[in-house]
């Protein structure tokens, strides 16, 4: 056989990174600002951020970028409207049970309607 399975890899593989380098793109390591390790900002993904207009590197890792969504949709907060006793969740922890919180609507009618 004239060229193994790796050696084909290493062609496609200088074929990629010349391509890559043509467009001014190449694989950079950066460090996640949450846990600290290094990771590989592909030139591929460079290439996708420049397309869709990112001027800014990745600060996080692929975990903790995951951890990070994660987190945020996991903190909403189910209230009761004291006006019309709605439902709803909110993005807050309210700090003390006793306090009124009010839906879009009630909040809108009691504090942003205009004064007679």
């Amino acid at each position: 056989m004239a060229s193994t399975r790796e050696d084909l890899l290493k062609v496609r593989s200088s074929t990629v990174m010349m391509s890559q380098m043509a467009n001014g793109f190449e694989d950079k390591t950066l460090k996640c600002k949450d846990c600290g390790n290094d990771f590989i900002w592909t030139a591929g993904e460079q290439e996708f951020f420049s397309k869709k207009g990112f001027t800014n590197k990745p600060a996080r890792c692929k975990d903790c970028r995951q951890k990070n969504r994660q987190k945020v949709e996991a903190e909403y907060f189910k209230v009761t409207c004291a006006n019309c006793q709605q439902i709803g969740e909110v993005l807050f922890k309210p700090a003390n049970p006793d306090s009124p919180i009010y839906c879009k609507k009630c909040f809108e009618e009691k504090f942003l309607s205009p004064v007679a």
